[in-house]
């Protein structure tokens, strides 16, 4: 399920009723935690943040002359999602992720490669996810991502 929207703004009103309040609190989380030097906007369908193109210029190897994305937020049909790409390309960080989540929450988490699924929005670990989102600057996603996913020339 993808939401219509052409700002953060549009997307936040038209996320159902039923986890609007949760879903807010989760984007101010992300925002207010998240290093210096992400940009906002949406993108992919959701709401993203990434590392612009004034500061990697190079951008995204799988959608050229597009910032390098690091982290996105959905309400999905069945759920709301966290995708961090952190997680996905950081084995320690995904550790430490994987083993925290149970000091803030009582349910099994359920993930993916780079997606945090939360079925219900009572069950957001908003501490944990502020942790997280202070985790990763952008120089240092820059660093991992060219070391990990581009392309030698």
């Amino acid at each position: 399920m993808q939401i219509p929207a052409a700002s953060i703004e549009e997307y936040l009103v038209n996320v159902p009723e039923d986890r609007k309040d949760a879903f807010r609190k989760l984007y101010q989380t992300v925002s207010e935690h998240l290093p210096k030097g992400f940009q906002e906007s949406l993108t992919y369908g959701m709401i993203g943040w990434s590392v612009p193109l004034e500061t990697y210029p190079d951008g995204y190897h799988c959608t050229p002359n597009t910032p390098l994305p690091f982290i996105n937020l959905a309400s999905q049909k069945n759920f709301i999602a966290l995708y961090h790409m952190g997680i996905y390309a950081d084995p320690e960080l995904l550790d430490w992720f994987v083993n925290e989540f149970p000091k803030y929450s009582k349910k099994k988490l359920d993930m993916g490669k780079s997606c945090i699924r939360f079925k219900k929005p009572e069950d957001i670990p908003f501490e944990l996810i502020a942790e997280l989102s202070q985790k990763m600057s952008p120089q240092e996603w820059i660093s991992l991502y060219e070391k990990l996913y581009k392309k030698k020339k």
